[in-house]
């Protein structure tokens, strides 16, 4: 099967990322394969001079204008941690247009989800905090220094409308795109239970008419800490709704 043949696939970091946070797992993926596209979401170019004040709105926009450079067939997208929320809201907006859905250490928001509810009105952007803090929120699992330094260099603050925004929801026909969860920081086994729990978190989830649960163990940034895996695990979900 040629390239053409195959769904464009969207990569998508979470906060404080930009396309650059895929480049190992794109090395990874077959020569051949040029679909795979790795994005940056609006509000997180360092040269956007008016990046604080992008919304989840515009997100979506640019992902579904991606989306529409590319064909405008259905796509696989990849959405990593706080990626959710605007892919959630695409998946609402036009489930059409997702052939698959594969979450990596992330899942679906539910309506009304707020990223950061606490953060003030007056606050612009929220920066990377310091990595004790962060290995307070999420597992650095598998990262060495030299990741670490990169990450810090090269992370974008997230912009405050983003983080604020209220995910509004209204299409059940976002359940029914075939979904893959890439669990890593917390296995498929702890995700099941904490659905049946009906955990708030994982709410969503429970929805989903189509849905696969690999376990690919390590840290909350698998693109660094077992890019080849990741790689063969896209490849390996996308394949089955090519």
């Amino acid at each position: 099967m040629t390239s053409t043949n195959r769904p464009t696939i969207l990569l998508l970091a979470g906060h404080w990322l930009g396309a650059w946070a895929w480049d190992e797992v794109l090395a990874h993926l077959p020569a051949d394969h040029a679909r795979a596209v790795a994005m940056t979401l609006p509000g997180l170019d360092p040269d956007d001079r008016g990046r604080t004040t992008r919304t989840l709105d515009d997100q979506v926009h640019a992902i579904r204008d991606a989306i529409a450079a590319h064909g405008d067939e259905p796509a696989v997208l990849v959405a990593h941690s706080g990626a959710n929320a605007p892919v959630t809201l695409l998946l609402d907006r036009h489930p059409d247009l997702v052939t698959r859905v594969i979450w990596v250490d992330s899942g679906p928001v539910a309506d009304g989800s707020v990223l950061a509810p606490d953060l003030p009105v007056g606050v612009d952007e929220l920066p990377l905090p310091p990595f004790d803090d962060l290995a307070r929120q999420a597992s650095l699992e598998g990262l060495s220094d030299d990741v670490l330094k990169r990450f810090g260099e090269r992370a974008v603050p997230e912009p405050g409308p983003v983080l604020r925004q209220a995910v509004a929801l209204s299409n059940d026909a976002r359940r029914g795109v075939p979904t893959t969860l890439v669990c890593c920081s917390i296995s498929g086994a702890q995700v099941q239970a904490l659905v049946q729990a009906g955990h708030p978190m994982f709410a969503e989830v429970g929805t989903l008419a189509d849905l696969d649960i690999i376990d690919l163990p390590t840290g909350h940034w698998p693109m660094w800490s077992r890019p080849r895996d990741l790689a063969d695990v896209i490849l390996s979900a996308a394949a089955k709704t090519a």
